[in-house]
This record gives structure tokens, sequence and C-alpha cells, in this order.
């Protein structure tokens, strides 16, 4: 939930089980996490028609998985009705104090962020970007009024988990503008972080992308060597989430993008082994190694390393980008290439979870 009286922090307090915060959720989230979305829904449904969920803040969370569900099975339409059945998340309807025998001293907002975040990303989905982008910067907004009024109270678990939120949606806001070629917009957005001294190195890295999309290759290398230095010196404050493997790899995929731009590919494929000596899920570094690869005409090594990362983590590399480059490398490869794929896809019909686009294989 995501305001919580202002006289504790409830971030700090320790539940049992995720069941002890809503009915069977830690079968919702098990599901989940295997992406049976197909199951999510029909558990939402026989635990409303059988009744089950007697408090307001159940309907709420079943709710939130249940427009989770149908966003990721690409039913836009049908997430947004149920959203729009709440009407108003700022209602009476969902604040605990409505509800004092139930809730006794807990006060605020019920709705689960993940909520208020679907409800910005929809419209794009529906075609509707600036609808979109509307309720993004509402987001925002909403975001930074919490991150004031939780330093008020002093509740820095609070503050840590709505800073991290606001760098998610400024992630997703950079990702629109960037998607548009806004890119003056994603620059004033970053900046004004890292301006306030808000170092987090994945926006930082951003800046260098777009620095190079714009043509400014020495900016982007000065970006990417502050990234480096944040490593180095561990200055980035807590508000970034990224481990230690996660940062180091950040650093030597940077690099590879220096190297990249330059058509340096050998140097670019010495930087993506280091980050899959570390992390073999690394997938941007599996992708771009064997992009790399395939540049340097070695499309046989290419199609390994993709197939290899397929069978050893197929949990984590199974993503649209990776199958369709693998199919776009069996068909450059092999005369056979419908077969191929078809095998592919069958394979992926087995693993993948509900929400995988299986037309990616292009059979």
């Amino acid at each position: 939930m995501d305001e919580p009286s202002p006289t504790f922090d409830p971030l700090t307090n320790q539940f049992g089980s995720l069941n002890d915060l809503s009915h069977e959720l830690a079968s919702l989230q098990d599901l989940a996490m295997r992406g049976s979305w197909r199951s999510i829904l029909d558990k939402v449904s026989g635990a409303r028609s059988l009744d089950l969920l007697t408090k307001p803040h159940d309907h709420l969370i079943y709710l939130s998985y249940n427009v989770l569900a149908l966003t990721k099975l690409r039913r836009f339409s049908d997430a947004s009705n149920e959203l729009d059945s709440l009407h108003d998340f700022n209602s009476h309807h969902y604040k605990y104090e409505t509800y004092p025998k139930l809730y006794h001293t807990r006060s605020g907002s019920m709705v689960p962020f993940s909520l208020r975040f679907i409800n910005a990303q929809l419209p794009f989905k529906l075609g509707n970007r600036q609808e979109g982008l509307d309720r993004f910067y509402l987001l925002l907004n909403f975001i930074r009024q919490k991150i004031k009024d939780k330093g008020i109270h002093s509740l820095q678990e609070s503050v840590k988990i709505w800073r991290k939120r606001e760098v998610f949606v400024l992630h997703c806001l950079i990702g629109h503008h960037l998607g548009a070629k806004e890119f003056n917009v994603c620059l004033d957005l970053i900046r004004d972080l890292i301006n306030h001294d808000y170092l987090d190195p994945v926006l930082v890295s951003k800046l260098g992308y777009i620095q190079m999309q714009i043509g400014d290759f020495e900016g982007a290398k000065g970006s990417f060597h502050r990234v480096e230095t944040m490593l180095n010196e561990r200055k980035n404050d807590d508000s970034s989430a990224l481990s230690e493997v996660e940062f180091r790899n950040l650093v030597n995929r940077n690099k590879a993008l220096v190297f990249l731009v330059g058509k340096d590919y050998v140097s670019a494929v010495r930087e993506y082994e280091e980050c899959m000596e570390r992390d073999p899920a690394d997938v941007v570094a599996v992708n771009n190694k064997a992009l790399c690869l395939m540049y340097l005409r070695d499309l046989s090594d290419s199609i390994k390393v993709l197939e290899n990362s397929l069978e050893r983590v197929p949990t984590v590399a199974l993503n649209e980008t990776l199958v369709v480059n693998l199919c776009s490398m069996y068909e450059l490869a092999y005369v056979n290439h419908s077969e191929i794929k078809r095998t592919l896809s069958n394979w992926i019909a087995r693993v993948a979870p509900d929400d995988f686009d299986a037309s990616c294989t292009r059979v």
C-alpha cells in the first residue's frame, strides 16, 4: 500500500508471510513469478465468486494482479476497464481511516503503487500517448510529494522506497520520450536529478546513451567515465538497486558500447565476455556479444552464444529481442531455417511464460 500512517514506518514491520497481508497472496505472487498469467485470472475470478476477499485492501490487491495479468496478456482494453471500475484512486473508499474497525490506527491510501503505474502505462498500449505522458507526470509529482512527506516524518525506509519508485518512473518517461526522439526532454529529466546530486548509475549511463544518439560522443564517454568513477569510489546513494556484479557489468557494457560505435567489435566482445563470466544471465551482454560476432562475420559462433544462453538460463534469456536475433541468424546461416525455427518455436511453447510473443520466431 502506498500511504501508511505517518506515526510509524510500515516498511520496517515484520510479517510472517505474504499470506499475512492478503488472502493466499503467496500463491498469486508465485504464479506471477512463473509467468502464469492465465492462472492468475482464474484464481482472481474464483476468489471473487466465492466471496473469499473479506477486506477492502484484499479487493485492491487482487484487482492489481488481475490488471497486471490482463496487461501481460496484451488484453489492454480489459485491463483499462478493470481500472476504470475504481473511478478515483483518491476516493475515501480506498482510505484506511474509512474502516477504523478493520485497520485501527492505520491511515492513508491502500491503493498499491503498481496500480498507479499500470494506470499511467496503459494509455500508451491503447494508442493514446499524450494521456499516458500526462498520467506519468502526475505520478512523478505524486511520488515527489510522498518523498517530501516521508522526509518530514523521518521515515527513512519509506523515503528510500519512494526514491526508487521515482527513478523507475523517470526511466519509463525517458523511454517514452526517447521513442519519439525527444532527446532534449530526456536530457532535461536526467540532468535535473544529477544537478540535485541524485546520482543513479543507470540514469547517468542512460544520459550517455542519449548523448551518443545526438552525436555527442565525447559527452557520452564523459558520462560513462562518471559511472566508472562512481563504481570505484562507491559514492552512489542507496536508491540504486544495483548489486556489485550488476554495477560492474554496467560499466563493462558502457565500455563495450564505445567500442561498438567505433566498430572495434573484438574489444566490445571482450567487455561482454567479462559481463557473462560474472553473470551468465546478463542478457544484454549475451545478445550484444552475439551481434558483435555477427558483425565480425562469425555467424556460427554468434548462433552458439544465443543458443547456449537459452539452454543455460532459459527463464532469463527467453525474451523476444534475443529470439528475433537468433531467428535472423538462422535465416542467414541455413537453407532449412524454417525447420530449425519451428523446432525453436515448439521448445518455446513448452517453457515460455504466458505473455511471451511467439510470433517473434517468424515461423
